[in-house]
């Protein structure tokens, strides 16, 4: 394996806008089994095909299965495959979360601390990380007046997923911001955003594109690269910091937001020390979430082994 395949962003992203509005057609007009006949020969392929992506599967499943003994058996291809599907699956729930055309009553909210918020006009910020169906935070928009979410990504395809969101809803309160760097100029951007009682969120388990830093922390038992981006950005805003997940429970999915943390103290004597706590944190709870729902973690790249851009180009 080169050392370029080592970061995430260099895998490279293969949807295509235009297969996900196919299949949207497909399961708005024929339904899920008509759409599940479709997607799962492209699964199968892929999983086939895409050696990078297996191989990290199969790594994180046999090593969510020694930690934290789930799933019950020891993870194989089957499983691995499985594992495909099951994002194949998600992926369409997000566009139809989007879409305001996921089942309402198949989403459980759990939103300590959020709710009150929102209603008070106050804003925060929310560390995730690519559990389940965080889309599905729409629906809360839907039933809250007044909430409003900012999520950065790291893809350069945020404004071409913008433009699908506006056509399959253009009330949507879920906007996309790409952010290569996140320096100063986006922190005040994004401040004022909270301030204006909105919310924003960071992936908390993906290490940058380009530049910033990242801190080692146990994940299933072993230690992996952690950005320290969302603490950074958490002590620049000063608010309230929460974690949100979304993931299955049965035929349909739990949003779960939780306390993480009143404010991100991050002292000058101790800032390292600070971040790698605030990361070690952040492991342990995806790792609560991974032993409830192990399949619906998708981070296909190996996930341990990644380095930094900057870490690349010493």
């Amino acid at each position: 394996m080169s050392d370029r395949s080592h970061h995430w962003a260099d895998i490279g992203e293969s949807t295509s806008v235009r297969g996900i509005l196919l299949l949207c057609f497909v399961h708005r007009w024929l339904g899920r089994w008509p759409f599940r006949v479709c997607v799962y020969p492209v699964v199968f392929v892929h999983w086939l095909l895409n050696g990078t992506a297996r191989r990290a599967s199969r790594q994180y499943l046999a090593r969510v299965h020694a930690h934290l003994g789930v799933p019950a058996r020891r993870p194989g291809a089957l499983q691995s495959l499985y594992h495909f599907a099951v994002f194949a699956e998600t992926l369409l729930d997000k566009i139809l979360a989007l879409g305001q055309r996921y089942p309402v009553d198949k989403v459980t909210m759990e939103r300590q601390g959020v709710l009150a918020r929102v209603r008070a006009g106050e804003g925060g910020l929310l560390v995730t990380a690519h559990l389940g169906c965080l889309e599905l935070c729409q629906v809360m928009a839907d039933q809250v007046p007044g909430f409003r979410l900012t999520a950065l990504v790291h893809t350069a395809h945020a404004e071409r997923f913008n433009r699908l969101i506006r056509r399959l809803d253009a009330g949507s309160k879920v906007e996309l911001l790409q952010v290569t760097d996140l320096g100063p100029a986006d922190a005040v951007k994004l401040a004022e955003r909270v301030a204006r009682g909105e919310f924003v969120a960071i992936a908390g388990d993906r290490v940058p594109v380009r530049g910033g830093r990242s801190v080692k922390a146990p994940f299933l038992g072993h230690e992996a690269p952690f950005p320290i981006g969302a603490y950074v950005l958490g002590a620049a805003l000063r608010c309230p910091v929460f974690t949100m997940a979304c993931t299955h429970v049965g035929d349909g999915y739990r949003v779960r937001f939780e306390s993480f943390a009143e404010r991100i103290e991050l002292p000058r004597g101790s800032r390292d020390e600070a971040l790698a706590r605030y990361a070690a944190q952040f492991a342990a709870w995806m790792e609560r979430q991974v032993r409830d729902s192990p399949y619906d973690w998708f981070n296909f790249y190996p996930f341990w082994d990644q380095v930094t851009h900057d870490a690349r180009h010493e």
